[in-house]
């Protein structure tokens, strides 16, 4: 193999496949990202068998051929260069960079057992803009729960109802939903991703343009990018999210509306005085016209924090953990928000003020 191309357009490939790179796996080439140059086009691969990635992107190509080089090597040797180009030639076993000024030559490992990725198509496919899938998974990403015990919940759900999207994450302590509007109805089964792909998913996603294409099968999603050569595939769950619209109350007792600014404020200063669990207790007064805020530490002290609200309905006083409710401020974009207590002990759900595109459910904690 011997071609020439952009170090920095090289640079970047190398550093989105270097992500989805199997650690520890039994297959030692999995460490690796492949790279095929044929036809003008330099082709990385790269997967640790639950998430892979491929990118194309231009290349002179002097003579063709497929390597596999070690993950994290490549991308370290390409930092140090200045050159707006560089050459890559294989000669024996090894690969060889050369720029003006420096000569690298890394170990290659064998490539005849690095998998190919799975070319997922079938009737559950649907296009949309790019950036809103983005918006839709940032929104709930970080409620799914950390641990595989229940991969299930382990995971973000998306589905489709009518013209919306929904993208929906649950740790059974809290839940977040995001319902992102198309211009055409998409019909296609509940999809759960797990959310430790996502996260990598994520990553080559933001910041592009335009439309990704995506493809569902029994096992597997694929996302096509339309302004540029690359394609993800990712293993999906096989297992049936929570039904959880049952859990939404369907009446409220308390309503408070408060500038979302006034909460973060005050739950930063009541985090230095919460207990182990991260308890705060929220007070709601109505005859009194006071939401207040309240931490205590048998070690550290107390606080009380007074926040200025909008309030209807009767007295409630309920104990949340207040990272949970931290957690949700990341997608609410605007200034003033709701929260509405459906009863002591019972779920509080947060939302915009005139936004309905976003729902926040927390569990109470118990006494």
């Amino acid at each position: 193999m011997k071609l020439e191309c952009s170090k920095d357009v090289l640079k970047n490939a190398v550093s989105l496949s270097e992500r989805m790179v199997g650690k520890n796996l039994s297959l030692p080439v999995l460490g690796g990202i492949l790279f095929s140059a044929k036809n003008n086009k330099l082709l990385l691969r790269a997967t640790n068998l639950d998430v892979g990635i491929e990118i194309e992107i231009p290349a002179k190509i002097s003579e063709e051929g497929t390597l596999v080089i070690q993950g994290g090597l490549l991308s370290g040797v390409l930092s140090s260069l200045y050159d707006t180009k560089v050459i890559m030639e294989t000669t024996s076993e090894n690969l060889v960079i050369t720029a003006s000024n420096t000569r690298s030559v890394l170990k290659c490992l064998p490539h005849d057992d690095f998998p190919t990725l799975p070319v997922v198509s079938g009737e559950e496919a649907f296009s949309m803009p790019v950036e809103k899938f983005v918006d839709g998974v940032k929104s709930v990403w970080y409620s799914a729960s950390l641990s595989d015990m229940k991969p299930e919940i382990a995971s973000v759900c998306i589905y489709s109802e009518g013209e919306n999207i929904i993208f929906v994450a649950t740790d059974s302590f809290r839940l977040a939903e995001k319902k992102i509007f198309l211009k055409e109805k998409t019909s296609f089964h509940h999809v759960l991703i797990p959310q430790k792909n996502i996260t990598e998913i994520l990553k080559v996603l933001e910041g592009s343009n335009g439309n990704v294409n995506i493809n569902v099968s029994k096992n597997q999603i694929s996302f096509s990018l339309q302004d540029k050569d690359i394609y993800i595939t990712s293993r999906i769950v096989d297992g049936i999210f929570p039904d959880y619209r049952q859990i939404i109350p369907k009446e409220y007792v308390t309503e408070a509306t408060l500038l979302k600014q006034d909460i973060m404020n005050a739950l930063k200063v009541t985090n230095l005085f919460s207990d182990k669990f991260n308890r705060v207790d929220v007070s709601v007064d109505v005859s009194g016209k006071k939401f207040s805020i309240e931490a205590r530490n048998s070690s550290v002290g107390e606080n009380q924090t007074v926040i200025d609200a909008s309030l209807t309905g009767k007295k409630i006083d309920c104990g949340f953990n207040q990272k949970y409710i931290l957690d949700c401020f990341q997608s609410l974009k605007q200034d003033s928000i709701v929260f509405r207590f459906s009863g002591e002990g019972r779920p509080l759900v947060i939302h915009g003020m005139s936004d309905q595109s976003f729902m926040y459910l927390v569990m109470p904690l118990t006494t």
